[in-house]
């Protein structure tokens, strides 16, 4: 970070952390605080902020702080309850998943004329991956059924990883301006990155744990460097995943379930660090974003990229989650809780950075836009709702999912 950059981030961090407590159970959640601050700072405000969108200081950040939350998440899932529970979170991803991409397109093609069908695609799936981060008080509220909250947070856990090759594969067909590879091809490369990435994370996960287990029992582990532990995991399941040619949000994440599963006698102790390392750079990206990508999205706003905003976070989501759950349950209160709780978040962040710096399509500007502002609505509309509709789907469903 560039100037003055670091003392704003660091002097935000301080003074949220006074208020933090006060904060706490309020429909004024951490990334509502520093999405908006950002903005302050940001070129629309008083322009103090200087680190640049193109910069790759950037995207690394929002990588990094992605496969830290991915490996927290999943190291809190009771996976003995999710070998019983994994219906829910099977057909969100199988079905839809795809069904979210698809009317994502079909929706932006007449709303954005500019965009040719594969940008409208890319679009499409730059917003089809869910951060349950932004809805952090659904999937930690105790009185919601295993199932319903272990389903959401699976299914952002795994979902921007599933997005990652649709997404190289769309990029590929929009530069050589070619229509998209078969569909064999992108399967062949989805396979492929799931595999990789799945051996890696339980690889990482069962070395570490073995490693910690072993110090443990001979008392050469100091209590503290216990905590360093899940985060040395995750970042070396994100890079050697990446680097094998794997999703390395995958592989973040499956590293996490095993190393929870396996180490789940020191769940405390072991999570505190990682946790809140999460949290901080969490927050440090949603500021960045609020810094460099809000004024320039607002400031130009026309009325299709806020219909299509709107619909991104209901109907092109809701639909196909309802679809996905047909057979499953008949509870019509779990189907709108589960579809409405797919917030937009780190997930689009990451994957519009790579779109901004590694392509060269001539939609990007639009693209960017209506990522930028569907994330922005989504801070404020996940965030605001997430206690107030946990209450109200707890009262009126008796908690039968």
């Amino acid at each position: 970070m560039a100037g003055w950059d670091l003392v704003i981030v660091a002097g935000v961090l301080v003074a949220y952390a006074t208020v933090s407590r006060r904060l706490s159970g309020t429909v004024i959640t951490a990334a509502i605080v520093f999405v908006v601050v950002g903005y302050v700072f940001g070129s629309e405000g008083l322009d103090i902020f200087q680190t640049g969108l193109g910069s790759s200081a950037v995207r690394h950040l929002a990588e990094v702080t992605l496969a830290l939350v991915l490996f927290s998440d999943a190291s809190s899932i009771n996976t003995r309850a999710l070998i019983g529970e994994a219906g829910m979170p099977a057909r969100l991803l199988g079905i839809g998943l795809p069904l979210t991409i698809v009317i994502g397109a079909a929706v932006a093609i007449p709303l954005f004329p500019s965009l040719t069908l594969v940008e409208a695609l890319v679009l499409a799936v730059l917003l089809a991956p869910t951060d349950a981060a932004l809805g952090q008080a659904v999937v930690s509220d105790k009185r919601l059924p295993s199932r319903l909250r272990q389903g959401l947070n699976v299914e952002s856990g795994l979902n921007d990883g599933l997005c990652v090759p649709i997404l190289f594969a769309a990029l590929a067909a929009a530069e050589y301006d070619e229509d998209l590879d078969s569909g064999s091809g992108v399967l062949v490369d989805l396979v492929k990155e799931i595999g990789v990435a799945v051996a890696v994370g339980v690889a990482v996960a069962v070395v570490v744990v073995a490693l910690a287990r072993h110090s443990l029992r001979r008392g050469w582990i100091e209590q503290r460097w216990i905590q360093i532990l899940p985060v040395a995991a995750a970042a070396i399941s994100y890079a050697a995943t990446v680097e094998l040619g794997g999703s390395g949000f995958i592989g973040s994440f499956v590293a996490g379930l095993i190393y929870g599963r396996l180490f789940e006698s020191r769940p405390t102790e072991s999570a505190l660090l990682i946790e809140d390392l999460g949290d901080v750079l969490s927050a440090t990206t949603f500021l960045v974003f609020g810094a460099l990508v809000i004024g320039p999205a607002i400031t130009d706003l026309d009325i299709s990229t806020v219909v299509y905003s709107v619909l991104s976070l209901t109907v092109v989501r809701m639909v196909p989650v309802g679809v996905a759950l047909i057979g499953s349950t008949k509870s019509l209160p779990t189907m709108l809780f589960t579809g409405w709780f797919g917030p937009r978040g780190l997930a689009s962040i990451v994957f519009m950075l790579t779109v901004l710096q590694e392509s060269g399509l001539n939609g990007t500007p639009k693209i960017v836009q209506v990522t930028s502002f569907t994330v922005l609505l989504s801070v404020f509309a996940h965030g605001m709702t997430a206690s107030p509709l946990t209450d109200l789907y707890v009262r009126r469903s008796g908690v039968q999912a």
